[in-house]
């Protein structure tokens, strides 16, 4: 797959077949609609591509730092198309200038000035423009008079889209993490880099990674503690994940820890991808760090007996 940022650097593009949208999560209900875009690409002898704007434009128009919550970031989003077998991806700036465009500019000096699209396929509630005055009717009458195809997303792929994206989010806010990654369609993953911490894990006999998570859009799960795989380099390992506010220990700021098993090397700086598996059980104070530590053995116990499985 080829990633663009500038439009000014677009290829002339094969018979284009595009679709425009988030594609956060690239979920299972998205998969369809890239499923229908590849077969009619099969169909004309066309490419795929796939438009998708940075930074998400709601948090363009929103005044909150943080309000917008994402399954994927960026990178994240790209391996995930990428592997869907996706050949262009477009993401375009999104700006105040950019959204204050007519319907009409909008599909003459984007869409057919910059793709030539041959085929648009669009969901029916698909709106665009200022004030968000086009949709699937608009580009209908355009494409006969600018010479591109537009094919409407049946509607319960479209709903089924939509669900899935906000049941994912509610799953993971409340960690659950077996249906999040049933309606994913993979598990959910993050990646992070390895700062330091207090150390404290050490002195009991479980020394963790501390993640730092560069995207503040990053929907992090719910407090708690998780089974895991973690990418380091070309290995992969297993271990357990904290994420919360330690009470047992000072309960003042939310972090995120690994205990990876049976690894003992320095990776200060290196980036990390994590691959949620299962949820363990809920953030607990204990009564000092000895209770902690029994309960940390437990833990350990049932992850790498989950892992097995």
């Amino acid at each position: 797959m080829k990633c663009y940022k500038d439009l000014n650097t677009l290829p002339e593009f094969k018979n284009a077949v595009i679709t425009i949208g988030t594609f956060d999560g690239v979920h299972l209900g998205h998969q369809q609609i890239l499923a229908q875009l590849k077969a009619e690409a099969k169909r004309i002898g066309g490419e795929t591509v796939i438009i998708t704007f940075n930074p998400h434009p709601r948090k363009v128009f929103s005044s909150i730092p943080g309000e917008i919550k994402l399954l994927t970031t960026q990178n994240e989003k790209k391996k995930l198309l990428k592997k869907a077998g996706i050949d262009h991806l477009v993401i375009v700036p999104f700006t105040h200038q950019f959204a204050n465009q007519t319907a009409e500019q909008y599909i003459s000096e984007f869409l057919v000035k910059y793709f030539k699209p041959h085929t648009i396929i669009i969901g029916y509630d698909h709106r665009f423009g200022k004030g968000r005055s086009g949709d699937i009717q608009l580009l209908e009458i355009k494409g006969k008079e600018l010479g591109f195809t537009v094919i409407e997303i049946p509607e319960h792929i479209l709903s089924e889209a939509k669900i899935s994206s906000t049941n994912i989010r509610h799953a993971l806010g409340n960690s659950d993490i077996l249906t999040a990654n049933e309606l994913l369609g993979y598990e959910y993953f993050f990646e992070g880099t390895v700062i330091e911490g207090n150390k404290l894990g050490r002195t009991i006999g479980f020394p963790t990674a501390n993640l730092h998570i560069e995207h503040e859009e990053k929907l992090i799960p719910g407090n708690g503690v998780y089974g895991v795989k973690v990418d380091i380099g070309n290995k992969e390992y297993i271990g357990m994940m904290n994420i919360g506010v330690r009470p047992t220990i000072d309960g003042s700021k939310r972090t995120i820890e690994i205990n990876i098993f049976d690894f003992n090397e320095d990776i200060y700086g290196a980036s990390v991808n994590v691959f949620i598996k299962y949820y363990i059980r809920g953030e607990v104070k204990f009564n000092g760090l000895d209770s902690l530590k029994e309960q940390l053995k437990k833990d350990q116990i049932a992850v790498k007996s989950l892992m097995k499985s």
